[in-house]
């Protein structure tokens, strides 16, 4: 039996009706077979032998509905006296119906490089047209040249300005006692401070992410990353180094010292992560269930396919 495609069904339980083409991304001139492949999938029957009735498509629709998170990579520390970290790469949400039985491309950003001057930016990540900035660079030291942050998804510390949707601005420098005071990387739920990363987010499964680097301390202690994959800053006093950004939380790296190897720390690469309602019915990433969910988790650029 075949049905021209722009015959109109009730699928999904919309009150407008939809045609048969629309559902299944043909031409409104196409003519549809009932042993067509993706109408057979969509009706949820087996192999060409099984019989079946139009009443198989009542309800039925041919797009699967995801939520999904993409944070960029975050940026790098700047290093020497009063640097800033880098800030967490931008951390953007979304839901949409994206069509059955197509493959969507999925981009991890990288951390970007720690530096004895200005750090460098990280890598944007994407998926299905939606697309995270990677985070700032932080600035070198006040003396030292340049001493702004990098805009990003987040901002580099020393006032790097974060995007809009994405990010917050990177923490001021500040002279505790006459001594510089490196701004933390900005964080996707809240600014840096002058030497603390500001904090990620948190998103549905339950995990933070995109935390802003501290920025250079001038204690011997070592000054805070933002909650969220944020790395520490060095201090001063040449006896703690700065980390990096957590891999695949998008965190900005710690600013460095001169103490400390003269650079700062790279920051952390980037995550995609896709979920839907109930049992796995696509592929790609790392695939776990919780909640009643299904959740596809990319660390490093890939496919998801429905």
């Amino acid at each position: 039996m075949t049905m021209p495609a722009s015959g109109p069904l009730n699928m999904g339980g919309t009150s407008s009706p939809v045609s048969v083409a629309q559902e299944l991304g043909l031409s409104l001139t196409a003519t549809i077979s009932m042993n067509q492949t993706n109408v057979r999938t969509l009706a949820g029957v087996g192999g060409s032998g099984t019989t079946w009735s139009m009443s198989s498509l009542y309800g039925k629709s041919n797009a699967l509905n995801v939520e999904y998170l993409v944070v960029a990579g975050g940026g790098g520390g700047g290093a020497w006296f009063g640097a800033g970290g880098g800030g967490a790469g931008g951390y953007r949400t979304q839901s949409a119906g994206v069509a059955k039985g197509t493959g969507f491309s999925v981009t991890v950003g990288a951390g970007g490089a720690g530096s004895a001057n200005i750090g460098g930016d990280g890598g944007a990540s994407s998926f299905n047209s939606l697309s995270s900035t990677g985070g700032g660079g932080g600035a070198n030291s006040y003396n030292s040249g340049s001493s702004v942050g990098r805009s990003g998804g987040s901002g580099g510390g020393n006032g790097g300005t974060g995007t809009s949707g994405q990010g917050n601005n990177g923490g001021p420098v500040d002279f505790p006692a006459g001594y510089p005071l490196g701004g933390g990387g900005g964080g996707a739920g809240a600014a840096g401070a002058a030497g603390t990363g500001g904090a990620g987010s948190t998103w549905l499964n339950g995990s933070t992410y995109a935390g802003g680097g501290g920025g250079q301390s001038t204690s011997y202690g070592s000054t805070a990353g933002g909650a969220g994959g944020g790395g520490n800053g060095a201090n001063s006093g040449f006896v703690v180094y700065s980390t990096a950004g957590t891999t695949n939380t998008g965190g900005g790296g710690g600013a460095g010292s001169v103490g400390s190897g003269g650079s700062g720390s790279n920051g952390g690469s980037g995550i995609v992560i896709i979920r839907y309602a109930g049992s796995q019915v696509a592929t790609g990433g790392t695939v776990t269930s919780a909640g009643g969910y299904t959740y596809h988790t990319f660390t490093s650029s890939g496919t998801f396919t429905t």
